[in-house]
């Protein structure tokens, strides 16, 4: 929904698979084991395109966490990292996590506000692993996960959002209640376990067992439409009561950025926020949405170094003031603002 595209960023489905005869992860010491269960998966993706295969364990662990910042893997897999592995297509919006906390965990993402779109594309392929794969199933329970709270469909559907308006307002604790009550959650920009940052949350199912795939779509869909509607009403009051508030915010974020010599990765996402809120209200141009949103991860310490090279902490904050804002000078103009 391109209404909402200053709010919903992307929407990620992912399906949670085990294969009958093999130990969750937990127990999965077995190198063989782990192995049989990666080419099985991989045998099943040759008709679906192009795919990249990586086997953690051949990576470093900075190479990890680049994928990690980039939101293609979790910290679960990289925890695995001896027996786990993942395949990930041309155009990086399909990853297979394989050895991860279940064996099979098929994930697809989509920009901006739309689970369908993503749920279409994975479900091609996990019907392909339905049907050469014995997957364990049972006909009341559903798929059996490693995690009880992903028993059912398997399925968990999430949106990342960019609340700053509700955020401000502090309305974001009344709607994790509400979301508690509806069978949804409500994450950090890293996922499970993470905190929210620069006014990004990620909203999800979680306990809906008793559901169907598309239900579970519906559900979430219904709240995330809801929840936009809301940040964009937040936005307009915001505007009339402490415009002249947020605008001074936001120039000064834009001149902390531009002028930084030293730039920590927290205060550095802190201040993109504020900037892209200004962008959204109007006291910017953004040039490019898709590019100033990569700076997220890119300032991001692995991605930073794995672009640059540095030997210490204090080069990263250095360079990270360095490239932000060069980037942000070329990505972001400021508009002359008349009362």
């Amino acid at each position: 929904m391109e209404e909402f595209d200053s709010i919903a960023i992307s929407s990620r489905v992912r399906l949670a698979r085990n294969i009958c005869g093999h130990k969750f992860y937990t127990k999965l010491t077995d190198d063989k084991e782990a192995e049989e269960i990666t080419s099985s998966v991989m045998e099943n993706l040759e008709d679906f395109g192009v795919f990249n295969f990586l086997s953690l364990k051949e990576l470093s662990l900075s190479e990890c966490n680049v994928l990690f910042e980039k939101h293609l893997i979790s910290r679960e897999l990289i925890a695995n990292k001896d027996i786990s592995s993942l395949a990930i297509s041309e155009d990086e919006k399909i990853i297979i996590m394989i050895n991860e906390e279940d064996h099979i965990r098929e994930q697809c993402l989509e920009k901006g506000f739309n689970l369908y779109k993503p749920y279409r594309r994975l479900k091609k392929i996990d019907n392909a692993l339905l049907s050469d794969l014995d997957i364990v199933f049972d006909e009341k329970l559903g798929f059996i996960t490693a995690s009880p709270s992903n028993l059912g469909t398997g399925m968990r559907a999430s949106v990342m959002l960019f609340l700053p308006a509700l955020e401000r307002l502090g309305k974001i604790s009344e709607i994790i209640d509400r979301a508690g009550m509806s069978g949804l959650t409500f994450r950090g920009i890293y996922g499970e376990g993470s905190k929210a940052l620069g006014g990004f949350y990620q909203v999800s199912n979680q306990g809906l067992h008793t559901l169907s795939e598309s239900e579970i779509i519906d559900k979430v869909s219904e709240f995330i439409y809801s929840l936009c509607n809301e940040e964009k009403e937040a936005r307009l009051a915001l505007l009339e009561s402490q415009r002249d508030e947020i605008l001074d915010e936001c120039r000064r974020a834009y001149g902390i950025l531009t002028n930084c010599f030293i730039l920590e990765e927290k205060e550095m996402m802190e201040l993109l926020s504020k900037v892209k809120f200004g962008g959204v209200l109007g006291f910017y141009e953004i040039k490019d949405d898709d590019k100033f949103q990569k700076l997220y991860y890119e300032g991001a310490s692995a991605n930073l170094k794995e672009f640059f090279g540095f030997e210490n902490q204090k080069k990263e904050k250095l360079k990270r003031a360095e490239y932000i804002s060069g980037k942000v000078k070329s990505l972001v103009k400021i508009v002359t603002i008349f009362d």
